[in-house]
């Protein structure tokens, strides 16, 4: 077998691969000898027949490709001892020509990671500032969470809740038709359609109204934008929002413990500071990532973008399946083709790589490591946190995959825990921390 490395780019090696006459005649008569005992050829034992006899009854051809298949597997492992290469995942292989067998693989190889000087790197998280108007906003829904709903003797406005009937058609078939629909009126543009609540202002109880709105042109059902619907309305009730005022009794009403407004707002600041914090602290934590990234160069197959794909697209089609949809109907309401969409979650993908293998890199130079006891009680903490049988989700997370996962997430957080120290240390200090 002669073996050519023809160049290397990406980090993959392009390989030609020449069979000899002698090895393919050789892996032939191991690959007959393999199927001559799983067919049954007439007149002979399994096992027993002449091997031109069983090429005339199984197929000279058929012999030769399952030959190959055979082959294939043999001589790439060669190669690659040969060269002196170590594949992270399976080639890509080309069979150029039969006769004589000539092959071309495709090796992906390690990543090559050249890290900057990421001690260097100079940042600080945003400040966290709660203000009494962001109070005033959540006082505010709670408000509207806790409003009644009366119902009144007068025409439709924006802010009512309507009780209506609807029948609508769009491109000559039905679109929505409910009796008895609840509807709130957010504001004029309010839809189905922008306008629609529009429509109903004025309108009293049990008047009807029939008239036509376009679809947006970007209208998320493909098939409906632009168009034209028909929709005629009767109008059963309408109710208006009644808001508690802001005192004692309403604080009692959102939650027993709020026994005065003054409980309710410092509550409300205390959940505004810890979420405001916990987003400050991932934007930081993201900022700092994507400047060591930045400052790195990051050489990488292919097979590594493509695979990060894949995990993005299935993570979203699991979540379209678990709203009840198909992934057939999703894509036709979006008109999109299942290339597109990993066309456009690529730049995510190429991101995602870069920055997981410099956190890699730097957990290597930085002899990260996470002990047996620390695996364990993340373990526990996730048994804690999680649903079900207490002994076999902890029997499930111990399993030897789970573990390795388990070890390469806290590597990574020590690693971004230590990226974020560096990044806030005194000027004087950097480069020597």
């Amino acid at each position: 077998m002669k073996v050519t490395s023809e160049k290397t780019e990406n980090r993959q090696a392009f390989l030609k691969i020449e069979a000899e006459p002698a090895e393919i005649e050789a892996q032939t008569d191991i690959t007959f000898r393999r199927l001559v005992k799983q067919v049954d050829v007439p007149g002979f034992r399994r096992g027993k027949a002449p091997r031109p006899i069983f090429e005339r009854h199984f197929g000279r051809e058929r012999l030769f490709h399952e030959m190959l298949d055979d082959y294939i597997p043999v001589a790439l492992k060669q190669a690659v001892d040969e060269q002196k290469l170590e594949p992270i995942s399976r080639p890509e292989v080309e069979v150029v020509t039969e006769n004589p067998v000539v092959l071309k693989a495709v090796i992906p190889l390690k990543p090559e990671v050249t890290l900057g000087d990421y001690k260097t790197i100079d940042l600080k998280p945003r400040q966290v500032d709660i203000t009494e108007e962001m109070v005033d906003q959540v006082v505010e829904r709670l408000r509207h969470q806790h409003a009644t709903w009366e119902p009144v003797d007068r025409a439709v406005a924006i802010g009512d809740r309507v009780n209506m009937d609807l029948e609508s058609t769009a491109k000559g078939e039905q679109f929505i038709n409910r009796k008895g629909l609840e509807y709130q009126l957010l504001d004029a543009d309010t839809g189905p359609v922008p306008g629609f609540a529009g429509e109903l202002v004025g309108m009293k109880k049990g008047e009807e109204k029939e008239f036509t709105h376009k679809f947006p042109d970007d209208y998320f059902r493909k098939e409906l934008a632009g168009a034209d619907a028909t929709f005629k309305v009767k109008i059963n009730e309408i109710k208006q929002e009644v808001l508690s005022e802001v005192n004692d009794q309403f604080a009692l009403q959102v939650g027993k413990d709020y026994t005065t407004v003054e409980l309710l707002r410092q509550k409300i600041r205390d959940e505004i500071k810890e979420r405001q914090e916990h987003e400050a602290e991932h934007e930081f934590e993201d900022q700092v990532i994507e400047a060591a990234a930045a400052m790195s160069q990051v050489d990488y197959p292919p097979v590594l973008e493509e695979a990060e794909i894949d995990h993005l697209l299935e993570r979203n089609f699991r979540y379209i399946q678990q709203t009840g949809q198909t992934i057939e109907n999703y894509l036709q309401t979006i008109g999109k083709t299942v290339e597109q969409m990993r066309e456009e979650l690529r730049p995510t993908a190429k991101k995602r790589v870069a920055e997981a293998l410099v956190l890699g890199k730097i957990a290597s130079e930085e002899k990260v490591e996470v002990t047996p006891a620390e695996i364990d009680a993340e373990i526990e903490e996730l048994v804690k946190n999680s649903q079900g049988d207490k002994e076999e989700l902890r029997r499930a997370f111990n399993s030897e995959q789970n573990r390795e996962s388990i070890e390469n997430t806290l590597v990574t957080r020590k690693v971004i825990k230590r990226l974020t120290e560096v990044a806030q240390s005194p000027k004087e200090q950097k480069g020597t921390t």
